[in-house]
């Protein structure tokens, strides 16, 4: 009896909680702000660290510019890319806004037998209402127009020539590296065959049946500058295809294409758009050096090789004429090397914690 007392008694000692006695903690903004491992996607965290790398912002600020001057260059004057002036060949360059400062005043200095001496074909031939703002070719064509015309050519060239290689050589590659066995085997000595012809034997036969122009440069550079990217993508397969969530696919019965296509390349996407982009540069000089030897584009057209290939054959009297398409092209080249390097550090998770 005694025991029983005592349990009652502590029993009516013990206190029940109420609703009233509970209080909910908000702690959502506590819990969304997290500086060591915010909660964000792949392609945010990306964006993040990219532009966290100033070089890399800088050249895609570059590029953004000579792309827009691109489009909108030719277009800034009343002259053409094709059109000629005999009369006003080889004339210095002239802004007249920029005549007040010294600069661009349109005068030259040229050197003679018995010394050099400025001359200024504006003042001689009494043409004060005519500027060309990077001077004039000895065609008498207008360089400004004919730079930013070629750089439009070379950066379709080379853009449209890294898409096809990224969509050839990954496909060869990813397919090569997958199946293995003989298949590699075999797909790999083609590679080697392939890669062992010089570029420019390919191009020179292919002038022998195709018309000089974008395409057939274009044509060009898709037979041999997807070797590259083709190993990229074998070596990331080999890597990848023995992973779990492989197996698991081929488990449930997904097919190879779509393992390789579906399963595989999300996985390597940023390996492969770091070679498009240090594949636009390469592409950019093989053009410039195919138009540089007359391998090109055809007059009037004209691209940053073409430019450069004139300008060098004035550079002793002229030199004026061949720095803005090597200044354009140096640029583009930098820019996307920059920016490749800022993409490659991004995507690679590794590269996180270094």
């Amino acid at each position: 009896m005694k025991g029983k007392t005592a349990l009652a008694t502590e029993n009516r000692n013990v206190y029940i909680p109420t609703d009233s006695d509970f209080r909910l903690k908000n702690d959502a903004g506590a819990i969304a702000i997290d500086e060591n491992f915010a909660a964000q996607s792949f392609w945010k965290d990306v964006i993040i660290r990219y532009f966290k790398k100033i070089s890399a912002v800088l050249g895609l600020i570059l590029i953004i510019l000579i792309s827009v001057m691109a489009v909108i260059g030719p277009d800034m004057n009343e002259y053409t890319y094709s059109g000629q002036e005999l009369s006003q060949k080889n004339f210095a360059p002239r802004i007249k806004a920029l005549e007040k400062f010294g600069i661009f005043t349109g005068e030259e200095a040229m050197r003679t037998t018995t010394g050099s001496k400025t001359i200024n074909y504006y003042v001689e031939k009494g043409l004060d209402d005519v500027e060309y703002w990077f001077g004039s070719d000895n065609f008498g064509r207008d360089i400004w127009t004919r730079t930013w015309s070629g750089a439009r050519v070379s950066l379709i060239i080379a853009v449209a020539a890294a898409i096809i290689d990224m969509v050839i050589g990954m496909s060869y590659g990813l397919i090569s590296g997958y199946f293995g066995g003989k298949v590699d085997m075999v797909m790999q000595r083609i590679l080697e065959i392939v890669n062992g012809i010089p570029r420019l034997v390919i191009v020179t036969l292919l002038l022998l049946v195709l018309q000089p122009g974008m395409l057939t440069i274009i044509f060009a550079l898709m037979l041999t500058e997807w070797v590259g990217m083709s190993r990229i993508a074998r070596a990331e397969m080999l890597k990848l295809k023995e992973q779990e969530f492989v197996l698991a696919s081929r488990t449930l019965g997904a097919g190879s294409f779509f393992i390789i296509f579906k399963e595989v390349l999300p996985n390597i996407i940023g390996p492969i758009i770091t070679q498009v982009m240090f594949s636009i540069p390469t592409a950019i000089f093989t053009e410039a050096f195919l138009s540089f030897v007359g391998l090109g584009i055809p007059v009037p057209q004209c691209s940053l090789g073409s430019l450069i290939s004139e300008g060098f054959n004035s550079f002793t009297t002229h030199p004026y004429q061949i720095i803005p398409p090597i200044v354009v092209m140096a640029l583009l080249m930098l820019s996307f090397n920059l920016v490749a390097d800022g993409l490659r550090e991004a995507l690679d998770p590794k590269m996180k914690e270094m």
